[in-house]
């Protein structure tokens, strides 16, 4: 079979996370052919990999959204009937646009974005919209701000679309939209996999976002519950990692029979043999994430330099990339403005997991976003306890899941709380036979419940059943 998986923002430009997810389940099912449609925000991103594509990677197309800035204004008025104006109204007001429509006038009609942001039924809803929702706020300001939405949608409408016998985004928002047009321009089924949910996560982004116009930020979350409504309605499987997470999904407008849940897996068998730590006079802390805002290692600092005034012999090993380099460099000061020496915190940079693990006492995560981490995986499946934020699966992967009976795994405390990271990892750094126990506890939950495996065994019955569906419903 050829599958089209689409990612927004992630494989093949950026390491860790869904990019190691996907990377691995490609190679995992060598007997199917891989397109990737990725999407990007910048242009110079393009050709870029962090990964070396597996062999049954057969094609790989780019979506650039920076691209949508640079498209030529095309002369002449196209004249909009009222079914399409209907559904371009529902599309700028953000709520339920007939996206068939949609795709038959930018897809295969070819009609230029730029004439609609510019003509005067544009300019007609807007000024609808200014009046009933913002009537003190600069009409300039509500121009520019949907336009800044509806071109890069309008844009990646357009593309061309790879052949496949299936297309699987990996999130909502562009991607979900695109999985949906291939099904529309080839007549196959798609299915949507969430690692988190894409659309909370990017209100939760908008909240605190220092370049949405305080005012619009209502919008623009409106914007991406749109995009993933939009997803959502024609997909004929949608999975998401955990089951508070197909709950959240349903909430959304998802029909309750087209969700499940599949939890990720790791490779347990890399992990399992690695020796604990040596005593070495010191209790060694790793975190392995990306350093970016959503991995919230400033609060991992506070709590760390907290420690440090109780527990002296406490080391924190930070490992991964620069995600954000501005986000990394205010890490770095932090780090000095909290007296944290080199000889107590290291930013290691990339590093080989299954070697760094080896230093490790236990582990630490203060997310502030997650689905449901492989850095906790593998973690567990060393044998090292995790201290976690309360969020995605996090709660469950320290304390189980349903019908899971073996006992707790680390602590898990609330996000963004420096005092009580602090404290957890205080009980760790004191207690080492707490701290074995819930490492023995923890490689006993990957073993029975998260092993990769099983995870593409799943995923590959899932498949099976959604082509089963298709037929069935395409041949009434």
């Amino acid at each position: 079979m050829r599958i089209c998986v689409i990612l927004e923002g992630c494989y093949p430009y950026v390491t860790g996370g869904v990019s190691t997810w996907i990377h691995q389940y490609m190679k995992a099912m060598p007997q199917h052919e891989f397109v990737i449609w990725a999407i990007g925000a910048d242009a110079e991103q393009k050709g870029k990999f962090k990964y070396e594509l597996p062999d049954n990677v057969v094609e790989v197309r780019e979506i650039s959204l920076d691209e949508a800035l640079r498209m030529p204004f095309v002369k002449g008025k196209y004249k909009f009937s009222e079914e399409e104006l209907t559904s371009l109204r529902d599309c700028v007001n953000c709520q339920k646009p007939d996206w068939e429509l949609l795709f038959r006038m930018y897809h295969d009609r070819k009609i230029s974005p730029i004439a609609f942001l510019m003509s005067e039924e544009f300019l007609e809803i807007l000024t609808g919209i200014c009046w009933e929702e913002y009537p003190y706020t600069s009409f300039s300001d509500l121009f520019h701000t949907i336009r800044s939405m509806l071109l890069p949608l309008l844009y990646v409408i357009q593309s061309e679309v790879p052949k496949a016998d299936l297309y699987h985004s990996i999130a909502t928002g562009y991607a979900g939209m695109l999985a949906r047009l291939g099904s529309y321009v080839n007549h196959v089924p798609y299915v949507i996999t969430e690692h988190g949910i894409y659309t909370r996560e990017r209100e939760e982004e908008i909240i605190r976002a220092k370049w949405v116009v305080p005012a619009f930020k209502r919008f623009w979350v409106r914007f991406f519950y749109m995009l993933s409504n939009g997803a959502y309605e024609r997909a004929t499987m949608i999975t998401s990692l955990f089951d508070k997470a197909r709950e959240m999904q349903i909430e959304m407008g998802c029909r309750p029979e087209k969700c499940r849940y599949i939890t990720n897996g790791i490779h347990y068998e890399r992990f399992c043999d690695i020796p604990l730590k040596k005593d070495n006079g010191y209790v060694d802390i790793g975190a392995v994430l990306r350093i970016a805002p959503i991995k919230d290692v400033k609060t991992m600092l506070y709590a760390f330099a907290e420690l440090k005034e109780r527990v002296s012999n406490a080391r924190l090993y930070v490992c991964g990339p620069e995600d954000d380099e501005d986000y990394a460099q205010e890490c770095y000061v932090l780090k000095e403005q909290l007296g944290l020496t080199d000889e107590e915190v290291f930013f290691t940079g990339p590093v080989n997991v299954l070697e760094y693990m080896e230093k490790f006492d236990f582990t630490l995560l203060t997310s502030i976003s997650e689905g449901q981490p492989l850095a906790v995986l593998e973690s567990f499946a060393a044998g090292r306890p995790c201290v976690v934020t309360d969020v995605g699966c996090c709660k469950q992967l320290i304390g189980g899941m349903s019908g899971d009976t073996l006992g707790p795994a680390g602590y898990c405390v609330p996000p963004m709380y420096k005092e009580a990271l602090a404290d957890a990892m205080e009980s760790l750094c004191v207690h080492p036979e707490e701290r074995f126990m819930m490492g023995r506890t923890a490689k006993q939950r990957v073993e029975k419940y998260f092993r990769h495996e099983d995870m593409i065994r799943n995923y590959e019955q899932l498949y099976d059943e959604v082509i089963e569906k298709w037929q069935e419903s395409d041949s009434v």
